[in-house]
């Protein structure tokens, strides 16, 4: 079982940045996905970026490319979300998640361990 811990949330200016954590821990293992999404209040979950095992391949939704970067170091089990250009949209409660195998997905089912999520406030 993989537990994902995410940190670094907070309250920032309309402009600014933030850099999300999450730490997995447990039973990690080699070739799986990890992946950034979003809910804020009274909307769906959404996908905001995920990265392959290696980092070699990443994908962002359209709202967040430019301004967003996902990254991983694999020797901390460790993902983080680079938030640039920060914007009053972007203020939600972000998940990490994590699925095996090497395909990237968006969709909230393909990924089967989450952590309990950060708030990420923007003020315009």
């Amino acid at each position: 079982q993989v537990q994902l811990v995410e940190s670094g949330g907070g309250l920032v200016q309309a402009g600014g940045s933030l850099r999300l954590s999450c730490a997995a821990s447990g039973r990690t293992s080699s070739n799986y996905v990890m992946a950034w999404f979003r809910q804020a209040p009274g909307k769906e979950r959404e996908f905001v970026a995920a990265t392959s095992w290696s980092g070699g391949s990443t994908y962002y939704a359209d709202s967040v490319k430019g301004r967003f970067t996902i990254s991983r170091d694999n020797a901390k089990n460790t993902v983080y979300l680079q938030m640039n250009s920060l914007e009053p949209e972007d203020a939600a409660v972000y998940y990490c998640a994590a699925k095996g195998g090497i395909k990237l997905s968006v969709g909230v089912t393909a990924y089967d361990t989450w952590g309990q999520g950060t708030q990420v406030t923007v003020s315009s």
